[in-house]
């Protein structure tokens, strides 16, 4: 009786906010540029001032990740997102064509639902509020139960922020009593005009099957290609500084590292070196067998976590220091279970002989639960790079690390959290998602163009059209007749 309860009070709980945030969202449609940019300037400012305490109640509900790296996840979701997005317009006429008379108007989608992941919390709920807001759109959050207290803490900081500064009350909810059925009745709810799901794969394809228009990201299972010309030190470097930030929670981090058998040992070398630890055959099955259940779903006690903290869990020793986990796999799918997305510090390990059993490899893995998502190289070579952006990805992440390059921190891509997988991973955007996402756009077109009237002979069609629009031989007479009297009236005999 108490769950029925519980969930009684959820699926309440969630509809009387969707019919807030609405009725909020109805006056923010009437908001200016600059009554927007001062929202959302206090936004950033009050998000930037709680980046240590919301990444601290972070990694201490759910145990994933590292504080350093959320706080700097919460400031890249603010400060960096707002000078990245400051610059858009989203309100008014956004662009006009005076050639072709055509000129866009931006309105907003409505209400927005966003369902927030365990693995980034706190950044996500930030970034989803900032370009609702700057999009003239409310939105509605439902958090992992596993992250709840630290989403609803990002959500409340966000919507008391965006009052202060003149936004209407309720323009952000979070719901408090999280439960498959509130997801559910939110994600139907009337009031709402678009989700965007950040989560599991799972989650995602309930957005899409909810009958509204989504916004969805799949797994990332990214593979990284180390060719030959690669410098192979800066490439290791820039492995491990993506896999080990935040241990491994961005699903755009590298899964599987590939390498030519020309330069295997320098490879591997080059990772011991760094604080890579290569398992043994033994240690690699253990270590599998740990990070899965029920088939290849990540176990949650080791998502986000250290090395140290897998390698305990599995019984095996590792060196002191030691950053990540590699294991070698002789194939993608079953029975290899590290060709499989692994959210935390551990790594496959694949030798090849040259770059186009490469290119085999990165799409047998891709296809094993990350197509569309992204992919790294590590080359020399400009004509290596224009093959490999060929592959079934929308991210090609040349020469930086795989994290940071696809949500945009050390790439010119927009700063994101939601990085869309196209129609290849099932999304309906291959982009980076940003505010011009979230809007709608009218178009006043003006006649530039003079149309004639249609010719009766050709305005319906058939045979029938066509003899009623036959010259009888009368018609052909007056005619005649017409011409015969107007070269009279001018004196032609």
């Amino acid at each position: 009786m108490e769950k029925f309860d519980y969930d009684l009070q959820s699926v309440q709980e969630t509809r009387n906010l969707a019919h807030q945030a609405k009725l909020a969202q109805t006056q923010l449609v009437k908001f200016s540029s600059e009554q927007i940019d001062k929202i959302i300037s206090n936004m950033v400012k009050i998000a930037e001032a709680n980046a240590i305490s919301l990444a601290e109640l972070a990694v201490e509900e759910t145990g994933f990740g590292k504080v350093e790296d959320k706080i700097f996840k919460n400031r890249f979701a603010s400060t960096q997102l707002y000078e990245f997005i400051k610059p858009m317009q989203t309100i008014g006429v956004i662009r006009e064509d005076k050639i072709n008379r055509v000129m866009e108007i931006a309105e907003p989608v409505g209400l927005l639902m966003g369902i927030i992941p365990s693995t980034n919390p706190t950044s996500t709920a930030i970034y989803k509020s900032i370009i609702a807001i700057k999009s003239r759109n409310g939105i509605v959050f439902s958090p992992h139960p596993s992250a709840l207290k630290c989403t609803l803490q990002a959500a409340r900081l966000m919507h008391d922020a965006a009052v202060t500064a003149g936004a209407p009350a309720n323009i952000i909810g979070c719901i408090s009593k999280p439960s498959l059925n509130a997801t559910n009745e939110l994600m139907k709810c009337d009031e709402i005009a678009m989700i965007i799901a950040t989560g599991g794969s799972a989650m995602v394809k309930a957005a899409y099957s909810a009958g509204k228009p989504a916004l969805g990201v799949g797994p990332g299972n990214v593979p990284a290609y180390i060719e030959k010309t690669a410098n192979i030190a800066k490439a290791v470097k820039n492995i491990i500084i993506s896999k080990t930030f935040d241990n491994g929670t961005i699903c755009a981090s590298e899964q599987s590292v590939i390498v030519e058998e020309c330069i295997r040992e320098q490879v591997m070398e080059e990772f011991r070196r760094q604080g890579g630890y290569f398992m043994s055959p033994g240690e690699t099955e253990q270590v599998g067998k740990k990070l899965f259940v029920r088939g290849h779903a990540m176990n949650a006690k080791l998502v986000g976590r250290s090395a140290q903290v897998i390698a305990d869990s599995a019984g095996i020793s590792i060196p002191p220091g030691t950053k990540v986990l590699l294991g070698e796999q002789q194939g993608v799918g079953e029975g290899y279970p590290l060709s499989y997305e692994k959210l935390t510090t551990v790594l496959a390990f694949y030798t090849v002989k040259e770059w186009q059993e490469a290119c085999d490899l990165c799409i047998q893995l891709l296809n094993n639960g990350g197509v569309g998502h992204s992919l790294s190289i590590h080359t020399e070579n400009p004509e290596m790079v224009m093959k490999f952006s060929e592959k079934p990805v929308f991210r090609i992440l040349v020469n930086t690390p795989s994290t940071h390059g696809g949500v945009g921190v050390s790439t010119g891509l927009a700063p994101a959290f939601t990085l869309g997988c196209g129609t290849w991973g099932g999304s309906a955007t291959s982009d980076n998602v940003t505010p011009m996402h979230l809007i709608n756009i009218k178009r006043v077109a003006y006649g530039i163009k003079d149309c004639t009237e249609t010719s009766p002979a050709y305005s319906s069609g058939g045979a029938q059209s066509s003899n009623s629009s036959a010259i009888g031989d009368e018609q052909i007479m007056d005619v005649v007749n017409e011409v015969i009297a107007l070269l009279k009236k001018r004196g032609v005999n």
